[in-house]
């Protein structure tokens, strides 16, 4: 998610002990969340740093089957049945689901109907009778998912010139249907939209069916890969979906505007080779297809929703903006796919494993292609990085969101403060050993979840080396650590009264 920028985390220091130490603090964590679940209708979450009350305990999500069905006016609440299947992991009484903004009608779990409030940001739900711990589970919401403005919201359904599409990270899919709403428990989904003729629907994976009854249309999409819920997507339009080959056979489908399919086109087509160029990079295209999502929206961002990045299509209609740099902006949403969709975040403190790879690429991208330096943009980076660092905090360690901006989090210093990270280590561990662990990191954790730690511990053994001080500078530090190789780098202070 590339954009324009909107009390400090503590240091942590890069060791075994403190590796165990967190993963203690997290299972505390969850623990006092499973005691709080003894209060009613109390909220519940992960122990996440950043969003404390995000995700809930107590079960692992298998898959979700998601049902929307739009009227053709994008200002009304859409009717929508979720269903959940999950794994409990432990014995529960009720359970928390992240959903706040719709309407519910009813609740099921294993076909019975289950009473069910709200608690905070929460749909607390209570079943008939206990649920055993290791028990298969079917939950299944019907309710409404209701489109707000940009205003009122940090994301959720995002309203198009002419129809919705969605835009969840962070913190923002349950504000469209009810889940487990953490990148650390991904799922499998199937999605079904029906909408009135002359609209089409594109859902994240591939198409499964197409059903008319009498004027409207359901199309059904399903993955073929775990997803985490921010990135789900659904494109409801008057739009044309274009087709292409990518490398090995990959199915290429993009979503456009029918009225600008020709002006759009130039940059289409460059997708392909910009797959090749990735795999190059760090091997094989994760999943089952890919594709653009041009959308005719003001957002401020675009998004890396899996296999289907969103962007706003003045981005390409823009003619201000030099050809290199809206290339390398479709880079960076396409090294996400490997960088944050495939390997998912452990934490939202590990954004920077997202944001600063695609970064990376981005800027990788750019000088193999168009003759833009790394190197430069590095050592610009290095000069403002201290501020950085005093404003949103260290790469590893953001501050948290500004209140009431939840995306805040996406700050300079887990976009080119992290990529600077990344330079410097590829500049201390050297360049073959660097490739080899951003191919091994992707390969190694393919359609799983990662963190911090794992970075660092595959790092140590792709190196030969103990990297614990380099990391904890770099990554934790309140100053830039001198950049190997360019003794006379220098960062600017931090002004007075710039960090929050």
């Amino acid at each position: 998610m590339p954009l324009t920028p909107r009390t400090p985390a503590p240091r942590a220091r890069i060791t075994a002990p403190r590796r165990r130490k967190a993963a203690a603090l997290l299972a505390s964590a969850v623990s006092v969340c499973l005691l709080a679940a003894s209060a009613p209708e109390a909220p519940l979450g992960v122990g996440d740093r950043l969003f404390p009350q995000l995700g809930n305990p107590g079960y692992d999500v298998a898959s979700y089957d998601l049902a929307f069905t739009y009227s053709g006016t994008n200002n009304k609440p859409l009717q929508a049945v979720t269903t959940i299947d999950a794994w409990t992991t432990t014995s529960l009484d009720r359970l928390n689901l992240d959903f706040a903004h719709g309407k519910v009608d009813s609740v099921e779990v294993d076909g019975e109907p289950a009473a069910f409030t709200s608690a905070g940001e929460d749909l607390v739900v209570t079943p008939e009778d206990p649920l055993p711990e290791g028990s298969w589970m079917r939950v299944t919401v019907r309710h409404t998912s209701d489109p707000v403005s940009a205003e009122d919201r940090d994301g959720g359904w995002v309203r198009t010139a002419d129809g919705l599409a969605m835009a969840n990270q962070a913190d923002a899919a349950h504000l469209v249907f009810p889940c487990n709403d953490h990148p650390s428990d991904k799922a499998m989904f199937t999605i079904r939209v029906t909408a009135p003729e002359g609209y089409t629907a594109v859902a994240n994976g591939l198409p499964t069916g197409v059903d008319r009854a009498g004027k409207a249309t359901t199309w059904t999409y399903r993955t073929q890969h775990p997803m985490a819920t921010e990135l789900a997507q659904v494109s409801i339009g008057r739009s044309t979906v274009l087709r292409r080959n990518g490398p090995h056979g990959l199915p290429v489908r993009d979503v456009v505007p029918t009225k600008d399919r020709e002006r759009l086109e130039p940059w289409l087509k460059k997708t392909p080779d910009q797959i090749v160029w990735m795999e190059g990079k760090v091997g094989p295209y994760p999943f089952e297809t890919y594709g653009l999502l041009m959308a005719e929206a003001d957002t401020g961002f675009e998004l890396e929703t899996q296999t289907l990045s969103f962007f706003e299509r003045d981005l390409f209609t823009e003619p201000a903006r030099p050809k290199w740099y809206v290339e390398s902006i479709m880079v960076h949403e396409l090294a996400h796919q490997w960088f944050g969709d495939s390997v998912s975040p452990r934490t939202w403190s590990d954004l920077w494993l997202n944001e600063g790879h695609a970064t990376w690429y981005e800027a990788l991208y750019a000088e193999e292609e168009a003759d833009r330096p790394v190197e430069a943009r590095m050592k610009a980076a290095y000069g403002a990085s201290d501020r950085w660092r005093a404003s949103g905090g260290p790469p590893a360690a953001p501050k948290a969101p500004d209140p009431g901006q939840k995306i805040s989090i996406f700050r300079p210093n887990v976009y080119d403060g992290a990529a600077l990270a990344l330079y410097a280590l590829r500049q201390e561990i050297g360049r073959p050993a660097f490739e080899r662990l951003e191919r091994v990191w992707v390969s190694r954790h393919q359609d799983g979840v990662a963190g911090t730690a794992d970075f660092i511990e595959l790092a140590e053994n792709i190196s030969g080396r103990e990297l614990g001080g380099f990391f904890e500078g770099w990554l934790y530090g309140e100053k830039t650590p001198p950049m190997p190789g360019h003794p006379d780098w220098k960062s600017a202070a931090p002004q007075r009264g710039a960090a929050k």
